[in-house]
């Protein structure tokens, strides 16, 4: 047994050589270390009602609506006849006063109830109502910001969504915090209804996608790029995606968004494996997942030596494949546990195969979230598990021999948090850093 908590060798910095310290100091370093959130759903205040925030809004999140269904005797079409209130005053009785709130999503509630100074073991919903309305939006966000330790957030702006596009249009002062992401979900999955929208925007495109079409759907991502200013283009697959058929999809992305995407120096991020619809009464609670295919993903990074790739798979079972893969093309970044994914148990598991495969060279976590204070849970729930299977591979190091320095450890955490996203978006590098370190 090693006693001595640091030991100086040959001169070098303070190494930590006993477990116990070397888990302490890699729970500090996680928890401090701010983080750059590369994909959520959340709008900066100037996006007025798309910044989602409250008990309500927490409550009729889709992750709790589907398991309240799995508990209340209420049938789909009632429950969407309620207002939004009646909706969360369902949930609320449902899952935190008439049953245990065990689930990874229920206890997230609990988790931001806490950090916010509300007892968590109240059944007083309007209590709770009454402690949201009272908040400040711009305040509020910056608060929530700080106790998660989130430093910037990327969002996900649709240019063909008509909510968002009004917004855009009035040229608000950017927010430094709120970053956008170019979604292209709609150009790529539904090219028929794109083109009608596109078309009335003014540009000449068609459903059977002629040579017109490509030049003038460039012509309108070069316009979004230039009002959005966005960090990287984004899209979310189906698990039956395939980049080796020869459909409008695959025509889009090779002839629009990757020439897109190399012109403007933006990463390309593909989000694969999710099953819309499976149960279309639960609307956006009734999508599922299925496993996808990691080779299209490899051809894409073959093909494209010069584009940048930020990839996540909705599938447990794509994990492994996706490490190997990346460990093969360093055009490659893996990031986050997305969605089904981003419960502790798996989160864990995913984390210790990434550092096992590609040591710090990717992005663990991204929180996904809608509403404003699931920053809190995700993070909090995260970074702990992160903290874990970091202190576990250090362990490993002092096994073999080689010894951790706590600024070794900083370096790595702030790679994993905040520089591998920085390296992808070059770009913008400088002046993210900037914003963090100012």
């Amino acid at each position: 047994m090693i006693n001595n908590i640091a030991v100086k060798r040959n001169g070098n910095p303070a190494y930590l050589t006993e477990r116990a310290a070397l888990r302490r100091c890699v729970e500090e370093v996680v928890d401090q270390t701010p983080v750059i959130d590369i994909h959520t759903h959340l709008y900066a205040p100037e996006f007025e009602g798309l910044n989602l925030y409250g008990i309500d809004e927490l409550l009729t999140y889709h992750y709790l609506v589907a398991e309240m269904f799995r508990y209340a005797d209420v049938r789909p079409e009632q429950f969407w006849s309620l207002t939004k209130k009646e909706r969360a005053a369902l949930v609320w009785r449902t899952l935190f006063v008439e049953n245990t709130p065990l689930s990874e999503a229920s206890i997230g509630v609990l988790t931001v109830l806490n950090a916010l100074g509300i007892d968590p073991n109240t059944t007083d919903l309007e209590e709770i109502r009454r402690f949201f309305e009272a908040q400040e939006p711009v305040a509020h966000v910056g608060r929530i910001f700080e106790i998660a330790g989130v430093g910037d957030v990327v969002m996900t702006n649709d240019p063909l969504d008509p909510q968002e596009t009004k917004i855009w249009d009035r040229q608000l002062p950017p927010n430094s915090r709120f970053h956008a992401a170019l979604r292209m979900d709609r150009i790529l999955n539904d090219w028929a209804a794109a083109a009608r929208a596109i078309s009335e925007a003014g540009f000449a495109v068609d459903p059977e996608l002629s040579a017109e079409s490509i030049c003038e759907t460039r012509r309108f991502l070069d316009r979004w790029i230039a009002k959005m200013k966005p960090l990287y283009m984004a899209v979310s697959l189906p698990d039956d995606f395939g980049y080796f058929a020869d459909d409008a999809r695959n025509r889009l992305i090779r002839e629009v968004v990757l020439p897109t995407a190399a012109e403007h120096g933006l990463p390309f991020a593909l989000m694969v494996g999710v099953r819309r619809g499976v149960n279309p009464a639960l609307r956006a609670a009734g999508d599922g997942v299925g496993r996808a295919d990691v080779k299209s993903l490899e051809k894409l990074c073959a093909e494209n030596p010069g584009v940048r790739f930020l990839a996540t798979f909705l599938a447990r079972e794509n994990q492994h494949e996706l490490c190997v893969s990346a460990r093969k093309f360093s055009n490659l970044m893996p990031f986050g546990c997305w969605w089904f994914l981003n419960n502790p148990s798996i989160v864990g598991e995913i984390t210790r195969e990434r550092i096992e495969l590609l040591g710090t060279s990717f992005i663990p976590q991204h929180s996904d979230a809608r509403v404003l204070e699931q920053l809190i849970y995700k993070w909090r729930h995260s970074r702990r598990i992160i903290a874990e299977a970091l202190a576990e591979n250090y362990e490993k190091l002092l096994g073999s021999g080689r010894f951790v320095t706590k600024k070794e450890i900083e370096r790595d955490v702030a790679q994993l948090f905040a520089g591998n996203f920085q390296k992808c978006i070059k770009p913008l590098t400088n002046e993210i850093a900037a914003e963090n370190n100012g």
